[in-house]
């Protein structure tokens, strides 16, 4: 059985259509899909409809069509209240439910004809939570829900957050599941840069980047004997912002090459090889 995990990552979930894009060509699909974050959102998409390159390229349009205020409606006065502590965000959540609600074509996960699996974060706890029926848009709102800019999600008498907090890339979720080659379809992911980040925001965003990659390289070493694993490397480096929307159409097609490059290498013996980027954000032997 095959697996498509799709990570987490704003607005470079553009990535995801071109490593979509490049598996659908070369007749890959899956049967079944997780997602996390906007890994959830892509995943809800493709999960009703075809499994072909058609359906990746109607959803680099939605992708291209997209604008900052799609996602994330400014608001000063909810802004305000949240960061007095008056309320548990910044912003509403009205713009994302919108577009969920527009393109999902089933209302219950259970009806997905590809089975699907989102991920969320329960609030209180920090447990990880696997949704695989329920409400499609408020599963997909919840494993969405950034804490503190869009409000959590009550399901089943918790409070739910974004599936990044707990798991980015939920891989062992597909193990559980019996998955035998698991495809990891990344995002904006650590890789070398000429030199660090300058300003505070772009540090932390490519510091969190690291501590991710490093997680998720390292759960990969330890499962590796468990299933084949093919970790579609993102266009290295990514200097896009995951709330800027604006180089979608850059994203998509620089990641449909990487992708392409590194599915035509492949030899089909032995495992499929860690891209080196990704290697080098895991821990180093002496």
């Amino acid at each position: 059985m095959d697996a498509f995990v799709l990570t987490g990552g704003g607005s470079l979930g553009a990535v995801h259509v071109g490593m979509l894009q490049a598996l659908y060509e070369r007749d890959i699909a899956p049967d079944l899909i997780i997602g996390t974050s906007v890994g959830g959102i892509n995943g809800a998409y493709i999960a009703s409809r075809p499994q072909t390159f058609k359906t990746a390229t109607a959803l680099g349009d939605i992708w291209r069509g997209l604008e900052r205020h799609h996602i994330f409606p400014v608001g000063f006065a909810g802004g305000f209240l949240g960061f007095v502590g008056r309320r548990s965000h910044f912003l509403s959540n009205r713009a994302l439910r919108r577009l969920v609600r527009t393109h999902a074509e089933f209302d219950d996960l259970a009806q997905a004809p590809i089975p699907l699996h989102v991920i969320a974060t329960d609030a209180a706890t920090g447990q990880e939570v696997a949704i695989s029926r329920g409400n499609t848009v408020e599963a997909v709102l919840a494993t969405s829900a950034l804490p503190g800019i869009f409000p959590p999600v009550r399901w089943d008498g918790r409070l739910l957050v974004d599936g990044g907090v707990s798991n980015y890339a939920p891989i062992s979720h597909a193990l559980d599941l019996g998955a035998e080659n698991i495809y990891v379809l990344t995002s904006g992911t650590a890789c070398d840069l000429p030199e660090p980040p300058q300003g505070a925001l772009p540090l932390l965003l490519h510091s969190m980047s690291i501590l991710i990659t490093g997680r998720l390289v390292v759960e990969i070493d330890h499962l590796q004997e468990k299933a084949n694993f093919i970790v579609l490397p993102p266009p290295c480096p990514v200097d896009v912002p995951p709330h800027d929307f604006s180089q979608a159409a850059s994203l998509i097609d620089r990641s449909y090459e990487t992708t392409s490059a590194y599915l035509d290498a492949l030899s089909g013996d032995g495992p499929a090889p860690m891209p080196q980027h990704l290697l080098r954000a895991g821990p180093h032997r002496q």
